[in-house]
């Protein structure tokens, strides 16, 4: 069972399920286990935030199933968890950004009294991928929402969301746990070798899930070994232009393996419950919805590509960052140690201006790529930045 660590650093105590999930943050767990069984010290909205891979949403589908069943009512809790209580709503993007119709289903959902809980719980996953005028369709629900319907909404800042948003919730910031202590989870969950279980873990800049999958994954780790190799290589335009084109074909294949499957099963699915046999046409009454199920999972599949090159981005930034960490001097608690002489060599044959230009320009990609800029582009001029250290 995962821990919970206390004040202590050698002792872990098991938290109460169904905090149990939880790992790593008994403040945030010590604060919203008050909030769910004291009203006054109940908000009715609030704003976990936290770095990629810190738990946000296991806490947030936690404090819901505290809010909404009675205490000790474990079948009501496992209900929420698994996203079928009929007082919960969850929302979690698998597109680009949060549509409006989505946001206005939210409104419309949040004004209904519970039927068979304490509360009606919103949980919005991903609200740092709301447009402004998403957010503004949620400003009145936030401000004076039913009393006893609460928000929970989660992104990696406040600041990622629109100050109008920020003034109606109380914001609950998670803490990021040590490189040694994810390595310690991913060996208890995993068992991997404990010095694969650290690599991943540094590599994933403790982000639990992608550590996880990167310790049980050779394939994962020989891309992103191969992906640094390969930007480190860049000495030209052509090379530029190369190395883009390879990143966006390992991200593409990356995603396809995470979706196909996923795809087929939605697919066969929804032709069952049509009553469509197996390898039978399509007949036209029911082709709008298999249609729209085709929309939605290629819509799906541009939000993994772009998360998947996001990731190569962050371990990009992870590379230059320990070339600017050895060029002021330091060489503890690089992200990519095993890469030390290469790093080396680059801080000695840059200036440290040409480094922080080129992590600004990563930084500016990513949010091009939030924008939907086309990634190839977005990377070709990217690389060729790192090529040759011209300023955007």
């Amino acid at each position: 069972m995962p821990a919970v660590l206390d004040s202590s650093p050698d002792v872990a105590l098991p938290a109460p399920f169904p905090w149990d999930a939880v790992w790593g943050q008994p403040e945030a767990i010590e604060t919203l286990q008050a909030a769910a069984s004291d009203p006054a010290a109940l908000a009715h909205a609030w704003l976990i935030t936290g770095p990629p891979g810190s738990g946000r949403s296991t806490l947030a589908y936690a404090f819901a199933a505290a809010l909404i069943a009675e205490p000790g009512d474990e079948h009501a809790q496992r209900q929420v968890l698994a996203r079928t209580h009929p007082d919960l709503t969850a929302l979690r993007t698998e597109q680009v950004v949060i549509r409006i119709d989505e946001a206005r289903r939210l409104v419309e959902r949040a004004s209904f009294a519970p039927s068979l809980g304490r509360h009606r719980v919103i949980v919005v996953e991903d609200a740092d991928r709301m447009a402004e005028r998403t957010s503004n369709v949620l400003l009145k629900a936030l401000e004076e929402p039913p009393e006893q319907t609460v928000w929970v909404l989660c992104a990696p800042s406040d600041a990622d969301l629109l100050p109008t948003i920020r003034s109606r919730v109380r914001v609950l910031r998670l803490r990021q746990p040590s490189v040694s202590d994810v390595a310690a989870l991913i060996v208890e969950r995993t068992g991997v070798a404990p010095d694969v279980a650290e690599e991943s873990a540094r590599h994933a800049q403790r982000h639990i899930g992608m550590a996880q999958r990167l310790a049980t994954d050779d394939d994962a780790r020989a891309r992103r070994a191969e992906t640094l190799a390969a930007v480190l290589g860049v000495r030209g335009i052509g090379d530029a232009v190369e190395v883009a084109g390879r990143i966006v074909r390992l991200a593409t294949d990356d995603a396809k393996a995470l979706t196909a499957t996923r795809d087929e099963e939605e697919r066969r699915s929804l032709l069952r419950m049509l009553g469509v046999a197996e390898g039978a046409a399509v007949p036209p009454s029911v082709r709008g919805q298999v249609n729209a199920l085709e929309d939605d999972q290629k819509r799906r599949a541009t939000r993994s590509l772009r998360d998947g090159i996001d990731r190569v981005l962050t371990d990009l930034q992870s590379l230059f960052r320990d070339v600017v960490m050895l060029q002021f001097g330091r060489d503890t608690d690089l992200v990519n140690n095993e890469r030390v002489d290469d790093l080396r060599a680059l801080a000695a044959e840059w200036s440290t201006a040409r480094t922080l230009g080129v992590l600004d320009r990563i930084s500016d990609t990513r949010r091009n790529l939030e924008q939907n800029a086309a990634p190839l582009l977005a990377l070709e001029s990217l690389l060729i930045t790192v090529a040759d250290g011209s300023a955007p």
